[in-house]
């Protein structure tokens, strides 16, 4: 066959590329069951939920003594107390600490006695050095989703979180078919003429590179049956092939005559240079794609579309400006790596910042980047254009919902259910949410605000903050509030009454839940500072949930699902609800219909029941706000 071959097309890549995968089913492996410490680079096959709390227990994160904090109050440069042996006990960073003890003091702020005293010069707070229960990863809640790239840091957390296997993806795997006549393996004797076959393991170790099994074949001359018959072959035993070169117009370029011949051709030829020749054909079902002979060529061809087929087409990180939307307090001292999420608001990228402590490893997980404060700035404003250096893709970022406000399971559901889009969560409290939404820092603010005059969820707060005409609310669900106590509820506890007896978790100031405690107490006539852990804050409901399970508090103030998540008891007190507020601007956006239509979905609804505590009748409907 000696004619020569004419390019049919010259599409842009992102036509090729949609035209390619239109023709194409869905690419399935099958899955596996890895040990968690091998499973580096492999892409998980469902949702992972952490199995237990970490730290397991309450523990010290200093070195010192555990005390009693109220027994430290007055003390002074002025004034020191002396701790009697009994009022302390010696700890190190990650001993557990445990009732009465409720605070630890560093070492270096003691001053021991030969007596066995020690004196201090300053007063503890109750929790002081402390880590509660589940303060970086809680029993129940979403570690990774799937579809996602196990990194190193993802493999310590797992395990902290008692993940010792997982499902996985198997790897595709990619039949890589060398021809030409002239091609020889390195190593030989060359002669005039060879050509040294080096595309083939490129292209082998992109594929690795990029998670799939690469199976290269020997090198095939330019035999037309001989290529048909090793592309029939890989079609059938492998999940995609690539020839190398005979693409293009020369007199024994073969690869589109035979393509035509045993399968479709849905693109030969784009409008990239290098890399023009590229064949995109499907035989049997199974995407085969010619790539191009010259090196360069092969690379682009791989990256515009091999690459998509097996991760996504997804950008390489890099350095972004972005508006942070908190103040960040540094020191002189150091040069400070900050954890931040990103997403767009409107036309400007947002960096907001997570949990700065060492011991918040899942901040590595949830973390798009870091924003670096230099030495010798002692940090950046709210609203300052800051530089971000990226760990994800700035396109997946692109296409993510930011989400500031309530805590709820349900968001973890969702982002997992998400495709084409991320569902980005940060859980600081109704307020908090709405002042983001406020800034232009978000684009949702998860929020259940009860107006104590009239009773109404949601509508007044949103009307009072931003007037009418602006915003609407996305409907949420429903779901029942309640106090969560030990499994049998051991002590009894009927309702908020018994609150004074015994020891309580709330949650931040700002949360919802918060509010809607503050409302009964007062309509119970209850005095909030006769509550002992009235004023010890936690900032999800999984996190008092965590904190009743592991016996630091007895009771505190959250939903069902939460409950039911920790195994706990559950008392209802009544049912709120719990949903989006948003500017109307963003309703038309496509990752916020496709949010939508997951509230609408009866898959979102079912999962919802399996968790207790909600009703979702009017779930995805908008409110608009008048």
């Amino acid at each position: 066959m000696s004619e020569r071959n004419l390019y049919l097309t010259n599409i842009s890549i992102e036509e090729a590329l949609a035209r390619f995968q239109k023709e194409l089913p869905p690419l399935t492996t099958g899955v596996a069951l890895l040990e968690t410490a091998h499973a580096l680079g492999r892409v998980t096959a469902r949702p992972i939920f952490a199995r237990n709390n970490s730290p397991l227990y309450d523990c010290s994160a200093m070195d010192g003594i555990a005390i009693i904090s109220h027994k430290t109050r007055g003390a002074s440069e002025t004034s020191p107390i002396a701790l009697c042996p009994g009022d302390f006990v010696a700890v190190d960073t990650g001993d557990p600490v445990k009732p009465p003890f409720d605070a630890v003091i560093m070492a270096e702020e003691l001053q021991e006695q030969d007596d066995g005293t020690i004196i201090i010069r300053q007063g503890a707070a109750a929790w002081q050095h402390l880590r509660p229960i589940g303060e970086d990863i809680v029993q129940g809640e979403m570690i990774l989703p799937s579809g996602h790239k196990i990194r190193p840091m993802d493999i310590g957390v797992l395990l902290s979180g008692g993940i010792t296997q997982i499902l996985v993806t198997n790897p595709a795997t990619v039949a890589i078919i060398p021809t030409g006549s002239e091609l020889v393996e390195a190593g030989g004797n060359l002669k005039e003429g060879d050509i040294i076959e080096s595309n083939s393991y490129m292209l082998s170790a992109l594929v690795a590179q990029d998670g799939g099994n690469p199976v290269r074949t020997p090198i095939v001359a330019d035999d037309y049956e001989a290529i048909k018959e090793r592309i029939l072959w890989a079609a059938e035993h492998h999940d995609m092939a690539l020839l190398c070169s005979g693409t293009s117009a020369g007199r024994e370029d073969f690869a589109i005559h035979i393509l035509r011949e045993i399968g479709q051709v849905v693109v030969h030829g784009v409008a990239m240079k290098p890399g023009k020749p590229v064949i995109l054909a499907v035989v049997k079902g199974k995407p085969v794609i010619g790539v191009p002979g010259y090196p360069v060529s092969a690379y682009i061809a791989y990256e515009n579309f091999v690459k998509p087929l097996l991760v996504g087409n997804k950008a390489k990180g890099n350095i972004i400006q972005a508006t942070l939307t908190r103040r960040l307090v540094s020191s002189f001292k150091h040069r400070e790596y900050v954890r931040v999420k990103i997403g767009r608001i409107g036309d400007k990228l947002v960096a907001t910042p997570l949990a700065r402590g060492a011991g918040a490893a899942m901040t590595l997980v949830r973390a798009d980047g870091f924003c670096i404060i230099d030495q010798n700035l002692e940090g950046v404003d709210a609203g300052a254009t800051v530089e971000v250096s990226l760990i994800r893709n700035l396109e997946d970022l692109e296409q993510t919902i930011v989400s500031i406000g309530s805590h709820d399971l349900m968001l973890d559901i969702m982002a997992d259910m998400m495709v084409g889009a991320n569902l980005s969560s940060s859980h600081v409290g109704s307020l908090s949410g709405l002042m983001a939404l406020k800034n232009g820092e978000t684009h949702i603010a998860p929020i259940h605000q009860l107006d104590e005059i009239t009773g109404e969820y949601n509508v007044s707060i949103v009307k009072k903050l931003f007037g009418g005409g602006k915003m609407a609310l996305i409907k949420g669900v429903r779901r029942t509030q309640g106090l969560m106590v030990q499994k049998g509820n051991p002590l009894g506890i009927k309702g908020l009454a018994d609150l004074t007896k015994y020891r309580y978790i709330n949650r931040q100031r700002g949360a919802g839940t918060r509010i809607l405690l503050d409302y009964k107490l007062k309509a119970e006539g209850i005095n909030p500072e006769e509550i002992s852990g009235y004023d010890r804050d936690a900032t999800t409901h999984m996190a008092v949930a965590a904190a009743i399970h592991g016996g630091s508090a007895d009771c505190g103030l959250g939903i069902q699902a939460a409950a039911t998540a920790m195994g706990l008891d559950f008392i209802p007190i009544g049912q709120e609800e719990y949903d989006f507020a948003i500017p109307r601007e963003f309703l038309g956006l496509p990752h916020i219909q496709a949010f939508m239509d997951i509230l609408k979905s009866p898959q979102l609804h079912e999962k919802l029941a399996g968790l207790g505590g909600y009703t979702a009748e009017n779930c995805g409907e908008v409110v608009y706000i008048d």
